[in-house]
């Protein structure tokens, strides 16, 4: 369900991006993976599969949405606010060089808006625009994000969290084991991709995060 104001405190601690790799409906690596999120640990979804067109992404965000998620659990769509709307999830994911949040609005006003930034000045345009918080990274290093160069570091991650009054999740090579440090320095949750793709791995991975964001 879609929401008018949203309390950063009610946000999930814990973003899963989607693994960008659907292709067959009766075998979605995302399907697959809300139907094993553990039923307690309320998570926020990002649906990032690029590839797909318009009506394959309002198929999958529509079965999405039909299964009984875990209280609290949201769905955002990377970029596509029309389809987000039309498909009736929580709100849409934007990259750091996609169109202002403030924008978006003018026809889907009851969306969360979530933003991808690299840098401190990124990160106030993206909050002077509209965004509801802000994705910052890579923070560690990952192979997936080497080509654009090195980590930013928790330094980095720290300095960006003292400038805005957004909540930040830190991504890039976040897991268990450094969660506990990205919260040290001001982050309010943390993203991943491949962490949790392994669905055997997925319930006690989350369990383990969510011990680190709650406590």
């Amino acid at each position: 369900m879609c929401i008018e104001k949203q309390d950063k405190f009610s946000l999930p601690r814990i973003c899963i991006v989607s693994s960008g790799k659907e292709s067959d409906p009766e075998k979605s690596p995302l399907i697959s993976l809300l139907k094993h999120l553990p039923e307690m640990i309320p998570c926020m979804v990002q649906i990032r599969e690029k590839h797909l067109d318009a009506k394959h992404l309002f198929m999958l965000c529509r079965e999405a949405k039909e299964i009984d998620l875990p209280p609290g659990t949201l769905l955002l769509l990377n970029e596509r606010a029309d389809i987000a709307s039309a498909a009736g999830i929580d709100g849409v994911h934007l990259p750091e060089s996609g169109c202002p949040a403030e924008k978006l609005r003018a026809f889907a006003s009851g969306l969360i808006y979530g933003r991808s930034v690299h840098s401190i000045e990124s990160a106030r345009i993206a909050e002077d625009s509209g965004a509801d918080f802000l994705l910052f990274g890579p923070v560690f290093d990952t192979p997936s994000k080497r080509q654009y160069g090195k980590p930013q570091g928790l330094d980095q991650l720290e300095k960006l969290c003292n400038t805005t009054a957004l909540p930040v999740y830190a991504i890039g090579g976040v897991n268990p084991e450094n969660a506990g440090s990205c919260r040290e320095r001001g982050a309010f949750g943390m993203a991943a991709l491949s962490l949790f793709h392994d669905i055997t791995k997925l319930s006690r991975t989350l369990e383990l995060l969510d011990r680190i964001w709650q406590h």
